[in-house]
């Protein structure tokens, strides 16, 4: 297993749309999720998408948010062509950082309520409904396969602002 280079905001990689991934279980896939968690767990991210780490293939991966998980632990999730749709019109506005986008936070507005549908590793189908915390971790992540960063979604980069600087900031 290899620790895997980030890409910056910048890069292409994170600008263009993602490819389908055509055989989940693939050794190839197995190896890229391997490396993407050594990857996340050396950062200590909550998710990771496949465009972050130079690789331009529809995968994502990311922990359940605490409090949503099923155990007491946090759990991994392993989405591979992922596929969302709102549940509703209603926003949330929060902070979000961002792998590629080091030493930032802004203030994004996501949906509250969504379906995402895909498969996992193993080749089985993912059809789950969420809300809160975990929407909104899948929908940033799912947006670096789509080649959108974060910053793209806020609706003022007035509220782009370095984490050292958030405790000055009024609005926090």
């Amino acid at each position: 297993m290899s620790i895997l280079k980030i890409a910056r905001m910048g890069h292409p990689v994170l600008r263009k749309k993602s490819e389908e991934i055509s055989d989940p279980q693939s050794e190839y896939v197995k190896y890229l999720v391997e490396d993407m968690l050594e990857t996340l767990e050396d950062i200590q991210g909550l998710g990771l998408a496949a465009p972050q780490v130079h690789v331009s293939k529809k995968l994502v991966i990311f922990y359940s948010p605490p409090g949503e998980a099923e155990t007491s632990e946090m759990d991994l999730n392993i989405l591979i062509n992922p596929i969302i749709e709102p549940i509703g019109d209603d926003i949330d506005y929060d902070w979000e950082g961002c792998l590629s986008v080091p030493g930032l936070r802004g203030l994004v507005p996501r949906y509250k309520k969504i379906r995402y549908k895909g498969l996992n590793e193993k080749g089985k189908k993912i059809d789950k409904t969420v809300e809160g915390l975990h929407a909104r971790v899948v929908q940033h992540e799912c947006d670096h396969l789509e080649g959108i960063i974060y910053v793209q979604r806020m609706d003022n980069l007035e509220d782009l602002v370095f984490e050292s600087e958030m405790k000055f900031y009024n609005k926090f």
